[in-house]
């Protein structure tokens, strides 16, 4: 019993001086992003190395609200198969990289999922000439999917749930998947809706391919964290929340110094620190808040330049709308 007690003792003591999430962040002056190898929309590079996406823009809140400064950022690029070991290792701050948050992730891997950034569905794309018009059609076909992704695993369960005949084709890379498709590996290419649409966007002749209606699956997708840092996870929480509460208050990156001047409402001055508190309980200065929305904007804003009407892939709000809009993006109560 007694060595039983030094060792509590030890490991409270290890605890209680384990350095933060937060204190690494600062001392090392960047936070590492772990994203995508590309995704349009979500988290892709252009030719000059610099980072978009809906995804990106997450991770730029978070240091925004740390550094007060949104472009110091690290963006790593990982596969479906490296992305958690990366989290677990320390390699990475926060995976925000077309993640659905699942029990076995959230529990098993060591996971905290932040707030959904986009509920998303699992579908299926062919090509128009092969007049594929339902999953049933596709019975006896190959299809192309990523290695390490529940968009691997939901095909497999719905197909054998519902009887019908497929041979998954099994690639490591979203890259490696597309092409297979677009070479004619494939006679389906199954991901995320988002994902095939942000894919048949980048071809020459998208109208050539069809996205089938029906949808697998739920894919509620987020940002994550490793489990065991308390105030690492509320940062990242509320940092996305921030984002939503700013929409609902019609707060944007254009009229943020305005609204600040003027408002009396209660709610705002405390989301802009204007009342101050909330940004010490999070470890953060007072204007953490106002930082993300001054720099990176409200989550309509990063929802239209990344994937919505102002970008290629058009995507309609949907569910991703406000929850007084008939949307399921809802933020609590920031006080």
């Amino acid at each position: 019993m007694k060595y039983l007690a030094l060792f509590f003792l030890c490991f409270s003591f290890q605890s209680l001086n384990a350095e933060t999430i937060l204190e690494k962040v600062k001392k090392r002056g960047s936070l590492n992003c772990g994203t995508t190898m590309g995704v349009a929309g979500f988290s892709s590079a252009n030719s000059k190395g610099e980072w978009s996406g809906i995804e990106v823009d997450v991770c730029r809140a978070v240091a925004a609200a740390v550094f007060g400064d949104a472009k110091k950022v690290k963006f790593i690029p990982l596969s479906g198969q490296q992305r958690f070991t990366a989290l677990q290792s320390g390699e990475i701050d926060i995976l925000s990289r077309v993640t659905t948050w699942t029990l076995t992730r959230d529990t098993s891997l060591g996971l905290n999922f932040g707030p959904t950034t986009f509920y998303d569905g699992q579908g299926f794309m062919v090509r128009k000439k092969d007049k594929v018009s339902k999953i049933r059609d596709l019975n006896g076909a190959t299809i192309c999917t990523q290695q390490g992704t529940t968009s691997e695993l939901n095909l497999a369960d719905y197909f054998r749930a519902n009887r019908i005949k497929m041979k998954p084709a099994v690639f490591e890379s979203n890259d490696e998947v597309t092409q297979a498709f677009f070479k004619g590996r494939c006679d389906a290419f199954t991901n995320d809706r988002s994902g095939l649409m942000a894919e048949r966007s980048k071809t020459k002749n998208p109208d050539d391919y069809v996205i089938l209606k029906e949808t697998i699956s739920k894919e509620p997708l987020g940002p994550a964290v490793v489990h065991g840092d308390d105030q690492w996870f509320d940062i990242v929480k509320w940092s996305v929340f921030a984002m939503i509460s700013a929409e609902e208050f019609g707060i944007t990156s254009k009229n943020v110094d305005k609204i600040l001047k003027s408002t009396k409402v209660p709610n705002i001055k405390r989301l802009l620190g204007k009342t101050k508190g909330n940004g010490a309980s999070l470890g953060l200065k007072e204007e953490w808040a106002y930082d993300i929305i001054k720099q990176v904007g409200n989550y309509g804003e990063v929802f239209e330049r990344n994937i919505g009407q102002g970008s290629p892939l058009k995507l309609e709000r949907g569910l991703n709308d406000l929850w007084t809009k008939g949307g399921l993006m809802y933020a609590p109560p920031i006080r």
